[in-house]
């Protein structure tokens, strides 16, 4: 049984990582770093400079903006001006009409704002906003983590501000654990996840079924409207059935790309996000609950594959980081198969092979942005990881002789992430120099 300030440490970082999140988080987070500056300054912003790191720029130029019915950046940074609200972190725009949009056109007409890629700071995740107007100016600044502002200032002079606790249904009780948000986060093990889910108090881990009800209204809403490439829509038609049937794994497939399908095309829906992405977090649900429905599993039985899944997927992001050149579908659905092998009866021995069998499968897919066809790999990560689980709970897995997979699990899982977080750098490079150059 985990120490009582170690069990609390983990629950209060997963509470911190599984948050609402309207959009895409990449222009979401430049805008909220937009509203954050415009706040400071008191007033509409004449002029916006926006400094960004190649993998923000990458994630938010092919993306819907929720509300608008356009994607990029240039309207998220017009609205995180007009009418965005730093408080409200990632839902930061969820005050979007028709009316604030034809102004934000207005906006970006006007010629008010200025994007340039930052080459000089190493993360991966970097925004700096600099907001002028009747001389005076302010900056934010966000790095790390989507919503880690780690600089503010006004007219050249630092403000300090006092971290507070986000008023989100999965932030709130932060506070009583007695650690510092960013301080203290607790160094994962995936034995230490299985102990954490299986063995806490099923009561203490209920609030992780607010990530069910948010990604399955999600789901719900890609099903009824033509969102995106329609790829969910595609395996629920008459077609569709006609090729894969009506199984378990194809309402699997089918209700995570729906949710992925309504995210992507700029649905005004929240999605429960996992570290910093709402595609992981859709890939981190919502094949668990199907699964468990369609099983026949119990309430507690999905709360506890729902944490193994999302808690996996924090794991394996603490070493990734938050964006990389790796796809998140990799991670996110690796968490997912642990989830669905623990629904199929599964032991931590199977998990394990179950993480071996996804690590040995997927490993190498890139991201390329957050786009309509993100749908395409959350498929593609989900099917493999009911394969991987099928396979795991009859005890077949990739073995050391293999590839990249250790004997140690938690090796392995290094491997996946030093390849995802280093290896890969030069194909980042790659693949933006192309996006940026059709």
């Amino acid at each position: 049984m985990l120490p009582t300030e170690e069990k609390d440490a983990i629950i209060a970082l997963i509470r911190r990582q599984v948050v609402p999140a309207i959009g895409c988080t990449e222009p979401m987070a430049v805008a909220l770093c937009v509203a954050k500056a415009t706040e400071l300054l008191g007033k509409r912003p004449e002029q916006i400079f926006l400094r960004l790191s190649a993998n923000i720029l990458k994630n938010a130029m092919g993306v819907g903006i929720p509300g608008t019915g356009m994607i990029g950046l240039p309207i998220a940074i017009a609205l995180g001006a007009l009418i965005g609200r730093s408080e409200l972190e990632l839902e930061v725009l969820r005050d979007c009409n028709r009316e604030a949009v034809e102004e934000g056109k207005r906006y970006i007409a006007e010629n008010r704002i200025d994007i340039k890629l930052e080459e000089n700071d190493p993360d991966k995740l970097y925004i700096n906003v600099v907001c002028q107007a009747d001389g005076h100016e302010t900056e934010a600044r966000i790095k790390t983590h989507h919503t880690h502002f780690v600089y503010l200032a006004k007219d050249g002079k630092e403000i300090r501000e006092e971290k507070t606790v986000p008023d989100t249904p999965m932030a709130q009780g932060d506070a009583t654990t007695g650690h510092d948000a960013e301080a203290y986060e607790p160094q994962l093990t995936l034995q230490k996840v299985y102990e954490f889910a299986t063995e806490t108090d099923v009561e203490e881990l209920r609030f992780i079924l607010e990530a069910k009800r948010l990604n399955s209204e999600a789901a719900a809403s890609g099903l009824r409207e033509n969102y995106g490439h329609q790829l969910g829509k595609t395996m629920c038609s008459p077609l569709g059935r006609g090729i894969m049937g009506d199984s378990i794994f194809s309402k699997v497939l089918s209700v995570t790309s729906c949710a992925c399908d309504a995210r992507m095309a700029g649905a005004m829906v929240p999605v429960m996000s996992n570290s910093g992405s709402g595609n992981q977090g859709i890939c981190a649900t919502m094949p668990v609950v199907v699964f468990a429905e369609e099983n026949h599993n119990t309430e507690e039985e999905l709360i506890r594959g729902l944490i193994i899944s999302n808690l996996t997927a924090i794991y394996i992001k603490q070493t990734l980081g938050s964006l990389s050149a790796l796809c998140g579908c990799v991670v996110a659905s690796t968490g997912s198969s642990c989830g669905i092998t623990y629904l199929m009866g599964g032991t931590f021995e199977q998990i394990c092979y179950s993480v071996k069998n996804m690590i040995a499968n997927l490993t190498g897919m890139i991201c390329d942005g957050a786009k309509p066809s993100c749908a395409l790999k959350l498929t593609t990560g989900v099917s493999t990881a009911v394969m991987s689980a099928m396979l795991a709970i009859q005890h077949k897995y990739v073995t050391s002789a293999e590839g990249i997979i250790d004997d140690d699990v938690d090796k392995s899982i290094h491997n996946l992430t030093a390849i995802g977080s280093r290896g890969m750098d030069e194909t980042d490079r790659f693949v933006l120099d192309i996006m940026t150059h059709k």
